[in-house]
This record gives structure tokens, sequence and C-alpha cells, in this order.
């Protein structure tokens, strides 16, 4: 029978180093933040787990809160338009935000995050992503806090999905390309 595994050409980074980037990630967040509380946004889907392990390792004070935003269709490249589809729950207002993605591939739907949290009024708003993917981006955003630069590689698992599947591999692996170009 035909496992996930099978569809995984290799593991680019394994449980423990993805504990080690987390670990890294949130010492310079409590590093950054010591003695203020900080407003954390998970953008749903892909970055929920990765979000889970960051912010147990957070030691000031964490408001948690969730968007869903898109800028992906049902394939494997962005669209261009982004489409918020679950706002905050809370104000921002006069808070120091932390934006928490998966990955940064296009740069397209976090830079229109971006302005749109910043239209928000927040005291300040950076952006941290487990994986930086520098070499796809279109638009110029600012990564504050990265876990790792990665190649130019559909990556799945960790979070990380194709086609809604792949999410819960617990390392981060490339996906073979004869699975996601059927």
């Amino acid at each position: 029978m035909k496992t996930m595994k099978d569809d995984i050409q290799s593991v680019l980074y394994t449980e423990e180093q993805l504990r080690e980037g987390v670990k890294r990630i949130a010492d310079e967040i409590n590093r950054d933040y010591a003695g203020k509380e900080i407003y954390a946004i998970g953008i749903l889907k892909g970055a929920i787990i990765f979000y889970a392990d960051l912010v147990r390792e957070i030691n000031v004070p964490v408001s948690f809160d969730f968007m869903a935003a898109s800028s992906y269709g049902k394939g494997s490249t962005s669209s261009g338009a982004v489409k918020i589809l679950k706002d905050l729950d809370f104000s921002i207002e006069g808070k120091h935000v932390i934006i928490i993605e998966d990955i940064v591939d296009s740069g397209l739907t976090l830079s229109y995050l971006l302005k749109n949290m910043e239209s928000r009024h927040p005291a300040s708003v950076k952006l941290c992503a487990l994986l930086n993917k520098p070499e796809r981006r279109e638009v110029d955003v600012k990564v504050d806090y990265v876990g790792f630069e990665v190649p130019n590689e559909f990556l799945v698992g960790y979070g990380l999905d194709y086609d809604s599947k792949y999410r819960n591999l617990p390392y981060i692996g490339i996906l073979k390309p004869e699975v996601y170009t059927k």
C-alpha cells in the first residue's frame, strides 16, 4: 500500500532540525520583546503546526489570533489575487504584532497582509516565517524572523501541503515532481 512517504523525494529538515530552528526563532523574539506583550497572528492553515510549537517557546505574554488568506488556488503557483478568508477576531491597534507564516514564497500574500496590518495602527508589525524562499520572490517582503532559507522546490510537511495533503508529516520534505505535475 502506498503511503505519503512514497511521494517524498527527500527530507530537507528533520524533526530535530525543525525543533532547533523554532527554538532559535523563539529566543530572538524573547530577546526583542523582553518586557512587552505580543499579539501573535498565525496564518492558517499552513502555519498552525509551526505556530503552536513557536508560541510554546515564547516566554513573554502572547495573545493569540489567526487569519486565513490565500493567493493560491488548487494549483502549485500563486494566482496573484489575495483573498482574506478569515479576519482577526480582535483589534490590533497599539499592539506589537508578529505575523507567523509557514513559508514566504512569492511574497504576494504577505505583502498584502503587512499593508493590511499597518493600516490597523499597531505599535509594530514584524513577520516571522519558518521558511524563506527568496528565489521565488515577486515582491519585496522583509522577513524579520526566519527559520531556514530554502531552495526553489515544492516543499510539504510540518504544516505545508499540496492539495490539502502532507501537512501532518513531522518533517519538511521535497515532494516528487510527478506528484504535483499530474
